[in-house]
């Protein structure tokens, strides 16, 4: 249907033609969806015949209209109706239709659910979220402050039953962790996130809590939570220099080797610098980190320690006294080497996080900022790429070898 449009590129109620077009676009998408999905249905049970020869699944008109607020903004669906007359014969209920693409229940799309916290992270309060949101969708439908305290209650029991999960069947390879710090209220607060890899290559959340302590303190308490919920030791872990952290590892996860972030390693050591000195500094580390094995890093060490030793033992010191730890990632795959030197794979995914929770207006309680955090990493977690050459890492849980990052030797059985 054509509008009248004004100078501006606005219609006769205000709103832009193109967002009229996208959201025309968006109601007739889902509608074409809803049809081909429920013939498919009905397509696929054409032989299901009662006595009489009568089909047992049939079309039966639309649904009453509803709203259903999406990222292209409110639109209203009407959603075809199926009449199936087959019995469940282990029930003897009545068997019925259940859309996959729009459910009974569904009333905003998961990427509004995911903007929700987003905004309340920011400092948006749950009573500005109608007008903040109606203009830019176009409707209030399903945006209301109940709604988002109820979620808010929602997103803290599913945090809770997240954390209490059994983890005896989780197997995670390597492991990454670190600290987010966000604002509540006008406190600051801090979680701290163990990451995990699987057997198969893929990245997964396995722990989220509150880091209300000094944080090598909080990430023991996190390591000993993991363990008490019966998750297996890692073959590598991956975190700052945090002593509590690595003391605790050693305390509860004795065979885990130990690799200190080269980030983190980085920042401190050039804040051991002058300014002047840092360029060249950085230079040289990045030779240890970008060598090509073991060997050479170890060499590319003690020409930094030759360089900068005299001038600046504390700096050198920095890097001297956790060889061992630092140069751990050489034992490993040379495809995961990217990933085990240093904890991106975290930082990448809550920089954004990060930037969300520095406002002064943080969520209303550590809870509730835990809980938001925790459906935003949720959220994110589908979007994770698995480590490159994921078919090796069974091999590292296995016990396999590597030299200059290549298998040299692997058990004929794998470890139990």
């Amino acid at each position: 249907m054509l509008s009248v449009v004004n100078n501006d590129g606005t219609t006769a109620h205000g709103s832009s033609l193109i967002d009229e077009i996208v959201r025309e676009g968006a109601r007739r998408m889902p509608a074409a969806a809803l049809e081909a999905e429920v013939n498919a249905y009905i397509a696929e049970l054409t032989d299901q015949r009662d006595e009489r020869g009568r089909r047992l699944v049939v079309r039966n008109g639309h649904h009453q209209p509803r709203q259903v607020t999406t990222a292209a903004g409110a639109i209203e669906v009407k959603a075809p109706r199926v009449n199936d007359k087959r019995v469940d014969e282990t029930t003897g209920e009545r068997k019925r239709f259940s859309s996959s693409i729009l459910p009974p229940w569904c009333r905003k799309s998961p990427k509004i659910s995911e903007v929700l916290p987003l905004l309340h992270l920011h400092g948006l309060s749950s009573g500005d979220f109608v007008p903040a949101l109606e203009q830019f969708l176009g409707s209030s439908a399903g945006l209301s402050p109940a709604t988002v305290t109820r979620l808010t209650r929602q997103w803290q029991a599913d945090h809770t039953a997240f954390m209490d999960r059994d983890l005896a069947e989780a197997d995670y390879v390597y492991v990454w962790a670190d600290g987010i710090h966000l604002n509540v209220r006008l406190e600051e607060a801090k979680a701290c996130v163990l990451v995990g890899v699987r057997a198969d290559g893929s990245k997964e959340l396995v722990s989220l809590q509150d880091g209300y302590r000094e944080s090598g303190e909080s990430g023991a308490d996190l390591l000993r939570d993991c363990a008490r919920r019966g998750m297996r030791a890692p073959v590598l872990a991956v975190g700052d220099g945090a002593r509590g952290f690595w003391k605790a590892l050693a305390e509860v996860f004795p065979a885990s080797r130990h690799q200190r972030c080269w980030v983190h390693k980085t920042a401190n050591v050039l804040n051991a610098l002058p300014k002047s000195a840092q360029p060249g500094a950085r230079k040289a580390l990045q030779d240890i980190t970008g060598a090509e094995d073991k060997q050479h890093a170890q060499a590319a060490i003690k020409t930094f320690a030759q360089l900068y030793g005299a001038k600046f033992p504390k700096a050198v010191k920095k890097i001297t006294d956790d060889e061992a730890e630092l140069l751990a990632f050489y034992d490993f795959p040379a495809e995961h080497w990217i990933h085990l030197r240093t904890a991106n794979p975290i930082e990448s995914t809550f920089a954004t996080v990060r930037l969300r929770t520095k406002v002064t207006r943080g969520a209303g309680s550590r809870a509730a900022a835990l809980a938001m955090v925790f459906k935003l990493v949720e959220s994110a977690q589908a979007r994770w790429r698995s480590v490159n050459a994921p078919h090796l890492v069974a091999l590292v849980r296995a016990g396999a070898r590597f030299d200059r990052g290549q298998l040299v030797e692997h058990p004929a059985t794998a470890a139990a």
